[in-house]
């Protein structure tokens, strides 16, 4: 299990990086503006930097979580279907995350209608589920 530390961060990076291209191309696209790390770092008046660690940590942690958690319960042979369900859990979590963090924070506003938000959530994490499963390999 020890071994499996060192794939699991670097899929978490790998889909991270991947949705956040999704995430600053989307709005060039007609989608709404989706940047959790400005979302981060303003609820709670941190610098945007610090929105970046946290927004990168979060996709570390959700890759881990999947490692030890999602993974070992979930009986998907094939990886691309396990990525997506993987990736909807993922986006149901961060939702619940952020209703969380609107209790505890002021939260800046969300640009676009909602709708328009739930795809674009959706195909973020969604993305984010599948590289993250098809890096790990299980």
């Amino acid at each position: 299990m020890k071994n499996e530390l060192p794939k699991l961060v670097l899929a978490g990076i790998l889909g991270t990086v991947v949705m956040t291209i999704i995430m600053l191309v989307a709005p060039h696209m007609g989608m709404p503006e989706m940047a959790p790390w400005k979302l981060l770092a303003g609820a709670m008046n941190l610098p945007i930097t610090v929105g970046w660690v946290l927004h990168f940590l979060m996709g570390i942690l959700f890759a881990l979580g999947y490692g030890y958690v999602f993974a070992p319960k979930v009986n998907i042979s094939n990886l691309f279907l396990k990525g997506i369900a993987f990736g909807i859990v993922a986006l149901i979590m961060a939702q619940i995350g952020m209703k969380v963090m609107g209790v505890l924070f002021e939260m800046p506003p969300m640009d676009g209608s909602m709708p328009m938000r739930l795809v674009a959530m959706s195909i973020g994490h969604i993305v984010f589920g599948v590289v993250t499963v098809k890096t790990i390999g299980k």
